[in-house]
């Protein structure tokens, strides 16, 4: 018997199942013809010999990274192997650095810290991820910790900051289209940052890093920028927006509280007021982007709360998870329910592992008083920090921030010729870790169970780099 084309063509595609699965789907007339075939494809099937990962004894990370990472980032000469509260260490050396940066606002209980490290080591033995398709306690609870302590009635949980903020983008888009508007415009900061996914990039109106990602000279359509602070331009913005004849209408205001990576710049209670104000206004959302000064950095749970208003969205990672990737968007009111199934997902959003490091960071946040040790040593900081200013005038400036998201200036056109980069580099050669914000702050966002004693170690240390400097 001959096999028809029908057939045949049912038999190429199901080679890739099992022999078990393809022989079910075949006539019995046609079974013992096609053996052969079957024989030939399970030999064809050999899994192959892959190469395992190095043991690590004898790994010349430099050369590893050079050969196999791509180089999206422009590293500093540390390789860290270990770490413990505020404290990393090196494989090169003994000696700790005091950890400043925090793995940028993240790590909000330092590193190893032993809760944390229990309560990952304890969901890990029971489960770590399974599908959003299923109820997962963990999740559960974190979202009503997160609504219980906010103006939120509702989360949305995904992995990190950018896709957080491409959320609210969405959200904010949906809730627009519902009152009909065809071209929603979302308005955002100058000098912002907001992620790096395509719609979060567009939203950071820093044309730097917008280079090569345009189409035609775009980005994605529907954003505008004004600068940050300035409530006539964004008056302006608005009232051209919403009189508009040709389709356009205002999505959302989307701003952070406090400007991380454009210079370390918090927010004005006035502006932040309008802003509240001109939503309102046009039935439109105001989105805060909390990624780096929400759970706790601030001083605050939010960092909106220093600004007296309450978002329709808000978004948060970073020091979500402690340092496990988790992020969320947090949405009241309308904005709570705009998002229907299918309209927004995320594969490992929510997880239970992420979501017990949450847990865990919430927890200690209550169970320690974080709050007011990140307001006790945010007040020595600030204040040891201006003492540095007056002393060194010639190369520091203005002392701003909230909380443990503090900046230090320094000056452009110094007679030293120094970037906040070149102080960086020097602090770390005394020991200290810092990172710059824009071009000429110095950052200092510790974890937010740094110690008296830290916070003065970190003082005189950056004191010591600036002498260096400054006899250079």
């Amino acid at each position: 018997m001959m096999m028809n084309r029908f057939t045949y063509c049912a038999l190429m595609i199901l080679l890739n199942s099992s022999t078990t699965t393809i022989t079910a789907f075949v006539p019995s007339s046609l079974k013992q013809q096609q053996s052969s075939l079957f024989v030939a494809a399970d030999a064809t099937r050999t899994a192959p010999v892959l190469v395992p990962p190095t043991d690590g004894s004898t790994d010349d990370i430099t050369t590893m990274y050079d050969t196999n990472v791509q180089k999206t980032y422009g590293r500093y000469p540390l390789t860290i192997k270990s770490g413990k509260g505020c404290k990393l260490f090196t494989t090169t050396s003994d000696d700790y650095y005091l950890d400043f940066v925090s793995g940028i606002a993240t790590c909000a209980l330092g590193h190893a810290h032993p809760k944390l490290t229990e309560a990952i080591t304890q969901q890990m033995q029971k489960v770590h991820h399974v599908s959003n398709l299923y109820y997962i306690p963990e999740q559960a609870r974190l979202a009503k910790w997160l609504c219980d302590n906010s103006c939120a009635d509702k989360a949305f949980f995904c992995n990190s900051g950018a896709e957080a903020n491409e959320a609210a983008i969405k959200c904010a888009r949906k809730h627009a289209s519902k009152k009909g508007i065809t071209k929603p415009v979302i308005v955002t900061a100058e000098q912002s940052f907001h992620g790096r996914t395509l719609a979060a990039l567009t939203a950071t109106a820093q044309p730097k890093y917008h280079k090569g990602f345009t189409y035609d000279g775009e980005m994605v359509p529907g954003f505008v920028s004004v600068p940050y602070n300035d409530i006539e331009k964004l008056k302006e913005i608005v009232a051209e927006i919403t009189n508009a004849d040709d389709g356009r209408g205002l999505a959302a205001i989307m701003l952070e509280p406090l400007q991380g990576e454009g210079g370390i710049v918090p927010g004005k209670k006035e502006y932040f007021a309008e802003a509240r104000r001109l939503c309102d206004e046009a039935g439109a959302l105001l989105v805060l982007d909390e990624v780096q000064a929400g759970m706790g950095r601030t001083g605050m749970l939010w960092g909106h709360e220093n600004l007296d208003i309450e978002p329709d969205i808000f978004t948060s990672a970073k020091a979500l998870g402690g340092g496990v990737p988790i992020g969320a968007m947090m949405a009241r009111g309308d904005a709570a329910t705009t998002f229907q199934p299918g309209d927004h997902a995320s594969t490992y959003g929510g997880n239970p592992l992420a979501c017990a490091a949450g847990l865990t960071v919430a927890k200690t946040i209550c169970e320690e008083n974080l709050l007011q040790n990140v307001r006790d040593r945010s007040q020595q900081l600030s204040s040891g920090l201006k003492l540095l200013s007056e002393k060194y005038p010639q190369l520091l400036g203005e002392v701003r921030g909230w909380g443990l998201l503090m900046g230090i200036v320094v000056l452009d056109g110094n007679e030293y010729k120094a970037s906040a980069g070149d102080v960086v580099g020097e602090c770390m050669k005394e020991g200290l870790l810092l990172v710059p914000a824009g071009a000429n702050v110095v950052r200092f966002v510790p974890p937010l169970i740094v110690t008296e004693e830290e916070i003065n170690e970190a003082l005189t240390k950056f004191e010591a780099a600036i002498q260096t400097t400054t006899k250079a």
